[in-house]
């Protein structure tokens, strides 16, 4: 087979050629690479304005004395009229660990509702009684913070931080918010009256009352009880000491209005 003759020239040609090809393609663009994101900041959302204060009750004009019977609170509180044959049992300066859970009791038996009004510093300590009063269905009143004898003699500014406290106390306590206002001993004054109604409170007082708190007798309770009236209200105590004789004069009292045909209604406020 004859030999391929390669001429030193064809060798150098053919090596020049593979250099130019060389030098084209480094010169030649690399090609595109695919560009990474980039993160772009997004701005965080305005937290949204705070709501609007609740608009503030109207200024209440403080009555010229407190209320005494149902006819007075429905005209005070606004509302349908009490039944004919009504009657409001209400309860003081409690909660009471002992009395207010056996009155409680009594209540439910005979399916009555009662006004509760509470002494501020007597919530504190007995909040579970002061709830339990609300669960079982009856209002609560405010009867200031600490009782204080001579409540119509005190300054303005006593008498606020009585309400006040008492105020923020039962409903911080209860969830209730009480609308009714009872001064210690039914001592009214115009200082206290305005205030009261500064705070949106009606002003209450009684019709009947038997002096349970000075213990005379479960006789003497019994009998100033059962001669109430329709459209009276009805004051007793669950607090402030032994409420025994209180106790088992109701035990007596409230099936005997009842079977007199006498409804017990609630006192509901503003």
């Amino acid at each position: 087979m004859p030999e391929t003759l390669v001429t030193r020239r064809q060798l150098l040609g053919a090596a020049s050629a593979a250099g130019i090809l060389s030098l084209a393609a480094s010169a030649a663009p690399s090609p595109p690479q695919p560009s990474r994101p980039v993160a772009i900041a997004t701005p965080r959302p305005k937290a949204p304005p705070p709501p609007p204060p609740p608009a503030s009750k109207p200024a209440v004009h403080p009555l010229a004395k407190p209320v005494y019977t149902l006819e007075q609170f429905r005209k005070a509180a606004g509302g349908p009229a009490f039944p004919a044959d009504a009657v409001a049992l209400t309860i003081d300066d409690g909660p009471h660990p002992v009395w207010t859970p056996k009155i409680l009791r009594l209540l439910h038996k005979h399916q009555v509702p009662a006004m509760f009004c509470m002494i501020g510093n007597q919530v504190q300590g007995h909040e579970s009684v002061a709830k339990d009063v609300v669960h079982d269905g009856h209002h609560v009143a405010n009867h200031t913070w600490s009782h204080p004898t001579h409540l119509a003699k005190r300054k303005s500014g006593l008498v606020n931080k009585e309400l006040i406290r008492a105020q923020e106390k039962i409903h911080d306590t209860t969830g209730a918010v009480p609308t009714v206002f009872r001064s210690p001993g039914g001592d009214w004054s115009p200082t206290v009256l305005r205030s009261a109604a500064e705070h949106h409170l009606i002003p209450l007082d009684w019709s009947d009352d038997p002096r349970d708190w000075s213990r005379p007798g479960v006789p003497h309770i019994t009998n100033r009880l059962l001669a109430a009236k329709p459209g009276q209200i009805l004051l007793c105590h669950d607090g402030g000491g032994d409420r025994s004789q209180t106790y088992q004069a109701l035990t007596t009292v409230i099936p005997a209005l009842k079977a007199r045909g006498y409804t017990f209604v609630a006192l509901n406020g503003r």
